[in-house]
């Protein structure tokens, strides 16, 4: 499996990404009221699920459980995206969070 990149290697990689990512994804679109940091936590498990996007499970599913999610809600919603998403996106999702 692909490892995703920290965040000095983005910077020193990709320096236009990380300052973009830091600006307009997490000091905008992640502070805004309509949903919750939680919920907002939740929508993208799913959707990296949905997407195959393993390699950046880790990391999201750490900030999902700092944004309150318990285990047992992440686990809950791999096993539900698993009749959306396919059996091997959930059961590889799930992988992600068995190493947590």
């Amino acid at each position: 499996m692909t490892q995703s990149l920290d965040l000095e290697s983005l910077i020193r990689i990709a320096p236009k990404l990380a300052e973009l990512s830091q600006e307009v994804l997490f000091n905008d679109i992640w502070k805004r009221d309509a949903l919750s940091p939680r919920d907002r936590s939740l929508v993208t498990l799913g959707a990296l699920t949905a997407l195959g996007r393993a390699q950046q499970l880790p990391w999201h599913i750490d900030f999902a459980q700092r944004n309150g999610l318990t285990q047992t809600e992440i686990t809950e919603a791999f096993t539900h995206l698993a009749f959306y998403a396919g059996w091997p996106a959930a059961v590889s999702a799930l992988a992600c969070l068995d190493k947590e």
